[in-house]
This record gives C-alpha cells, structure tokens and sequence, in this order.
C-alpha cells in the first residue's frame, strides 16, 4: 500500500512538472508572438525597397522618387550613427556616475535628491526631454543639431543607464570590496578596479537597454535634429546642423502623401531593427563569459 502511494505522488509530480513546462513553453511563444508578427510585417512590406541605392543615395524632393530616380537613406543612416554616438557619449559618464554614487554610497546626503532626480526624469515623456534640450541646446545655438539631438536621447538613457548600473553593482557581494579595502586600496579605486569588472555583464546589458530604447525614439528628435533630405557639405554639419535619424525619418515617410516614400519607410524599419539586433548580437559576443576549463 505504501509502494502505491509512493508511485502515485511520483506519478502526479511528473504531470504537474510537464503542465507547468508546458504553460511556461505557451506563455514565452505568447510573448515572442506579437514581436514576430511586427518584424514579420515590416520586413514583408520593406524588402522591395531594400537595395544599394538604399544605402548608397540620399532621400533629396519628393520629385525625385515620384520621377523614378535613385532615392536612398544613406544621409538618415550617417545621422542616426552621429547622433546616438553623442547620446552614448554624453550619457555614459553621466548615468554611470549616478549609479555608482546610489549604490556604493548609499548614505550620501545628495542621494535622497539624486533618486528622485533620476526617478523624475525617467517618468518624464520623452517628448519633454526634446524640450528640455531644445531650451537648452537649439535656442542658444539659433539651429537645430545633430548636438541637440544627443543630448535628447542623452536625456532619454541616462536614468535607465542610473537605475541598470545601481542595480548590477549592488549584485556584487560586499566582501568583493572588503577585500579591495583590506590591502590598502582607497574607496574609488576599488569601485572601478573591482567592483565594476566583475558587474561587467549586468553594466553592459543596461547600457543596451538605454540604447535601444533611445534608438527608437522619434519625438524628441523633432525639436532638437530636426531632419534633412540631404548629406551635408561637411562632416560637421551632422554635429552643428540639422540631422536626419531614422525613427524621426521613419514617422515622416510613414504619414507622407508619397507612395514610393511609404516603401522607403519599411525599409527604414528593416535597417533600424537590424541595426538595434546587430548591436546585441556584438555586445553580448563581447561580454560572454569564457570557459579556460
């Protein structure tokens, strides 16, 4: 009687082990699902577009499509390079330094300021942030710039990069830097020497998920980058002049009159999530932890 008791608990815990996995194999398709059929629908709408004029050309009139001239985006695509490169430039410093300050020295008077500072700013839309760098960057230079559109997106990451660094150092055990502490070492230089090397992982993936979610951001974009249908005389004017991006490029072909436009608008999608995977796919090759066994 004991035995079959034994072989009916058993039984009923492998039914219940194989239910559960098959509830949690449903609920990841059910998340993967939506995104398949977003990556699915732009790519079958974008790949006619998808040629070397597309990466050699500039967008130029709407004349110039309407005509069957070569059009491309290859101006959006220079831009959207320098502008999210100064957002990661400014941001990093910035966000990095917040979260060492929450998370190493938690007692800090200017802590209780800084967290609602950072939560603030987090909260805020992102529409407000291209305000904000509008007030603070476009008015005083009198033009819209690519400059101003990375301090926009700047804007945008550095509360998540704040937030993900807090996070990921905390993870690290404390006797990691009491044993920095104990031979000597001073505060900071145990922080960057230690701390931060074995957090690595953690670190990198929050600066991911601040890029990408910058990477995608149009609005802002609008007051600050403003747009251009051409390359610039000099490499300067996609830091001091206007700039064009491509979700800001992608809203504008998407709403514009122009079916021709409409095709380079999937095209643009299929560039921009390339390029976000790409990205991923070299930071996570990079952080990948190595076996010496």
């Amino acid at each position: 009687m004991k035995n079959f008791s034994e072989h009916k608990t058993l039984w009923q815990r492998n039914l219940w082990d194989r239910f559960m996995v098959a509830l949690l194999t449903f609920s990841t398709i059910m998340v993967m699902l939506p995104l398949l059929i977003i990556i699915g629908y732009v790519v079958v709408n974008g790949i006619s577009a998808l040629n070397w004029d597309l990466f050699t050309q500039e967008l130029g009139s709407p004349a110039r499509a309407m005509q069957g001239k070569s059009t491309g985006l290859i101006h959006t695509m220079l831009g959207t390079a320098v502008v999210d490169l100064l957002a990661i430039i400014i941001a990093a410093p910035v966000g990095l330094g917040a979260g060492i300050m929450l998370s190493e020295y938690p007692d800090h008077k200017l802590n209780p300021i800084l967290r609602v500072i950072n939560d603030t700013l987090n909260g805020m839309p992102a529409i407000l942030k291209g305000l904000l760098a509008f007030a603070l960057i476009v008015k005083p230079m009198g033009t819209f710039s690519g400059l101003s559109g990375g301090f926009a997106l700047a804007f945008v990451m550095i509360p998540i990069i704040a937030r993900s660094t807090e996070s990921a150092l905390m993870s690290i055990p404390w006797s990691i830097r009491e044993a920095g502490l104990a031979i000597g070492l001073p505060r900071w230089r145990v922080v960057l020497s230690t701390v931060m090397p074995a957090a690595r992982t953690g670190l990198v993936t929050g600066f991911l998920i601040a890029f990408a979610r910058a990477a995608g951001e149009a609005a802002p974009l609008m007051f600050t980058s403003f747009g251009n249908n051409y390359l610039p005389n000099h490499w300067t004017g996609m830091i001091l002049g206007p700039v064009d991006t491509l979700p800001q490029r992608l809203y504008s072909l998407a709403i514009s009159p122009y079916k021709e436009w409409h095709e380079l608008g999937w095209a643009a999608g299929i560039v921009l999530l390339g390029f976000v995977v790409t990205l991923f796919i070299i930071a996570r090759m990079l952080t990948r932890e190595k076996n010496y066994d």
